[in-house]
């Protein structure tokens, strides 16, 4: 026969463990604290509002690209994983723009440079719009988590899908917007 002991004390540390844990998993399947739900980014909500300057020295907001269908990726120069997945997002951009596919690559300035950015983007030959997030405002307002998060909008600007970390591949980016792309704007 197996006995079980313990004292009192003990079995409420294990009450309480339990509970902890049971609270993550809750946390991690929901995404969102109780009472809290305004403040979650998460798909099918409006994307949050940007508006930021652009490397070429002009201004761009996400709600000049209404109707089209948008992948913001946030990013940094010296992060492995963004270095990874530009080439497919180019060559995404390039096959679908004409059907209404917008990239706003917006960099993590506050975690890298103007000069990085622009090094970085000639070394992969990007054509698609790059803004700075110099304050850091777009990396809050997203819930910045990792680099590169991504961010998949829908022409009323819906959030469809997020992805945090990467990188991601062509097929997983184009798998993503496809749907999109075939709604009438």
């Amino acid at each position: 026969m197996i006995q079980i002991g313990g004292t009192p004390r003990q079995w409420g540390m294990v009450a309480l463990l339990l509970a902890v844990l049971a609270g993550g998993l809750w946390f991690s399947l929901n995404g969102e604290l109780p009472g809290r739900s305004d403040d979650v980014l998460r798909a099918g909500r409006r994307a949050p509002a940007i508006e930021l300057a652009t490397l070429d020295g002009g201004t761009l907001s996400l709600a000049e690209r209404s109707g089209e269908v948008v992948i913001i990726n946030l990013w940094a120069s010296w992060c492995g994983p963004c270095r990874a997945e530009m080439p497919a997002l180019q060559r995404l951009y390039s096959a679908e723009r004409a059907r209404g596919l917008e990239i706003l690559a917006v960099n993590s300035t506050v975690q890298d440079s103007p000069a990085a950015a622009r090094a970085f983007v000639a070394e992969h030959g990007l054509t698609f719009p790059i803004l700075l997030d110099t304050d850091g405002a777009v990396s809050r307002a997203y819930r910045l988590r990792s680099l590169p998060s991504t961010f998949i909008v829908d022409r009323r600007g819906v959030i469809r899908q997020i992805f945090f970390g990467g990188p991601l591949s062509e097929e997983t980016l184009a798998n993503a917007v496809a749907p999109l792309l075939a709604e009438t704007p």
